[in-house]
């Protein structure tokens, strides 16, 4: 549904009539009504402000989440092929 608006008069005591050439105008100053475009500018705006706040929250939410069903491995020793592989180009 496409909206009409008049730029001039205030919204809750707007109605609309229909011209005799078939535009519609406002009921209470007769100027023609504008129409009210589905997605503004300043939406699309503020749309990319609060992803950008709200997508680094979320991607760290999800992957605390993910630690906590599949701990990682904390098992920080040295593996004993790496020890002999070292040992044998040292001699």
């Amino acid at each position: 549904m496409i909206r009409y608006y008049c730029p001039y008069c205030n919204p809750k005591y707007q109605f609309q009539k229909q011209s005799s050439k078939g535009n519609l105008i406002c009921g209470l100053c007769g100027e023609d009504l504008v129409k009210k475009p589905f997605i503004r500018l300043n939406q699309i705006i503020a749309l990319v402000a609060a992803s950008s706040l709200l997508l680094p929250l979320i991607y760290t939410f999800i992957f605390l989440i993910k630690n906590q069903i599949n701990p990682p491995n904390k098992n920080y020793q040295a593996k004993s092929t790496s020890i002999i592989i070292t040992k044998e180009t040292l001699l």
